[in-house]
């Protein structure tokens, strides 16, 4: 009974200390007791949490009792850049009085004991990471769910905090098997895992240099499920002779070819869809930070999930993170100097024709629906209502409105108002951009009406190695010829190429090829001549 009524009195304690700040909210309220604890990096410190949530559309009192969770939990900070501000991120385990995990569902979502409390500081519309979650989703992939709460950690309101899922392997998370410690062979050896792409490496080194970097760095991989201490070596090895056999296939001179090359190894749909999300909010970060992958037991690598979206949208300024212009792919060409790099896999896959070809068509799809300005912007007002009420309690807890908090581009917007103007005209002007600069090619482009061209012609890589793409765009159909000179006007290559209406193809082996400049002339079906310069490296 004494236990109890120190419950009951520090809980009340802790609504008086903040009831000016927060009385109630139709968002719910997560209460943190520490107990006077420091809240450290690592590791986990046992606390009480406590959370008011009286159901969809219904308000929630900081006087309510806990009705949605109410026992213990362990706690620390979380992130790396985002350390440095005054509003933490912190990962949040759910615990029994003993300290042992305890799965249990959180406002309708899976059941799971690992969580997220994320601070939006530096973003100041509230929603970056909601945004590139919920497109994933709506792509097809799995992405962490996400619901807007407010915190009190020991009497200290702390804000608007994004509650969502961890990348975890489980039920309703990453969906892959468990691994055992006795699982180093046969089937049971090919999955589940996940490993990603970061700055804090306990993995393996990619064989392969990262394009146009100036240190020759090589990409360093992580263990995420089975983490580094209950991996076993079979396991590891496993894992890294797979990967290493996909680096391989994607780097050889077949790496198009269906049974030779990639595919063999990678699920290119779910590496389209990764592509997708990190153009279409240009993540300074993409492909080579927080980048995700798993392999469920005998399947190919996915590419995902997708995680940590703060700094894009417009949220970076530097490396060219806030232009709406540009591949965030090409990011080496961009910040040749910077350590963390993108691997060569993004630069090899935008020049497979294949790939190209079906990333057009899904992204024909996707801007009709999924993907369309309307249904963003639509969005992007949904979390607008929803925050509007507690909005005035956290930017008066972090008044970073109109300031500079890194790496925030300029203008700096002077209001919440803005900030959704600028977020908003940014994304039109950037899904225009893509629209102009998707591959054209494959079977879902459409030849251009207003062209006053018969054919269109493109060769690409350019400059080549041993393989030459020729890509042809006709009206009708018809022979077409084609010749390969060198700089000196000497015929190296000729052939009469059958063209149907609409896109064609025509792959050319250049190993016999001199090195340097060259001239591919072509002709329309009227016998207008088309010239395209080539250098063969």
């Amino acid at each position: 009974m004494k236990y109890w009524f120190l419950i009951v009195l520090l809980h009340t304690l802790v609504y008086r200390i903040d009831a000016q700040t927060l009385s109630s909210s139709n968002l719910p309220i997560i209460v943190i007791n520490t107990g006077g604890q420091t809240i450290p990096d690592d590791p986990k410190i046992m606390a009480d949490m406590g959370i008011v949530y009286n159901g969809e559309g219904k308000r929630n009192a900081i006087t309510d009792a806990f009705n949605h969770y109410n026992g213990k939990i362990g706690i620390e900070i979380r992130g790396q850049s985002s350390q440095q501000f005054p509003m933490k991120s912190y990962s949040i385990e759910l615990w029994d009085n003993t300290g042992k995990s305890v799965d249990k569902s959180l406002f309708g979502l899976p059941k799971e004991s690992d969580w997220v409390l994320y601070a939006p500081y530096t973003d100041k519309t509230l929603m970056r990471n909601f945004l590139a979650y919920t497109m994933s989703r709506e792509l097809g992939q799995w992405a962490a769910n996400c619901r807007f709460v407010e915190v009190v950690i020991d009497g200290d309101y702390k804000g608007i905090y994004v509650f969502m899922e961890r990348i975890k392997r489980g039920s309703g998370r990453v969906p892959i098997t468990k691994m055992a410690k006795t699982d180093n062979s046969g089937t049971a050896l090919t999955g589940g895992y996940i490993f990603s792409i970061d700055k804090e490496a306990d993995g393996w080194f990619s064989a392969y240099a990262t394009p146009n970097s100036r240190k020759g760095q090589r990409i360093q991989y992580t263990y995420t499920y089975p983490k580094i201490a209950d991996i076993t070596f079979e396991q590891r090895n496993y894992l890294q002779s797979y990967v290493d056999s996909f680096e391989q296939k994607l780097y050889s001179k077949d790496f198009q070819d269906v049974q030779k090359g990639w595919r063999s190894h990678a699920d290119e749909n779910s590496f389209i869809d990764y592509l997708i999300v990190n153009e279409v909010s240009r993540n300074v970060d993409a492909y080579r930070l927080s980048t995700y992958l798993y392999k469920e037991r005998n399947q190919k690598i996915v590419a995902g999930p997708v995680w940590d979206y703060d700094l894009a949208f417009r949220n970076a300024n530097y490396c060219n993170g806030s232009n709406t212009d540009g591949w965030a792919w090409q990011f080496n060409q961009t910040c040749p100097d910077d350590f963390w790099q993108v691997p060569f896999w993004w630069y090899q896959l935008n020049l497979d024709t294949a790939f190209q070809g079906k990333l057009m068509c899904k992204w024909k799809t996707v801007r009709q629906n999924n993907l369309s300005i309307g249904k963003l912007y639509a969005l992007v007002d949904s979390v607008v209502a929803l925050t509007a009420e507690a909005r005035n309690r956290h930017f008066t807890r972090w008044p970073v409105l109109g300031k500079y908090v890194w790496p925030n581009p300029t203008p700096i917007p002077s209001d919440y108002v803005s900030e959704i103007e600028y977020l908003k005209d940014w994304l039109f002007k950037r899904l225009n951009w893509l629209d102009a600069n998707m591959p054209k090619m494959g079977a879902c482009y459409e030849y251009p009406i207003v062209s006053t061209d018969d054919i269109q012609v493109q060769a690409s890589p350019n400059p080549f190695r041993n393989q030459l793409l020729i890509q042809v765009k006709s009206r009708d159909a018809f022979s077409m010829p084609l010749s390969i000179m060198n700089s000196q006007g000497q015929l190296i290559h000729q052939q009469q190429v059958p063209i149907k209406s609409g896109n064609n193809q025509v792959q050319l082996n250049a190993m016999q090829w001199p090195a340097g400049l060259l001239l591919l002339q072509t002709k329309d079906k009227k016998g207008r001549s088309i010239f395209k310069v080539l250098f063969r490296q």
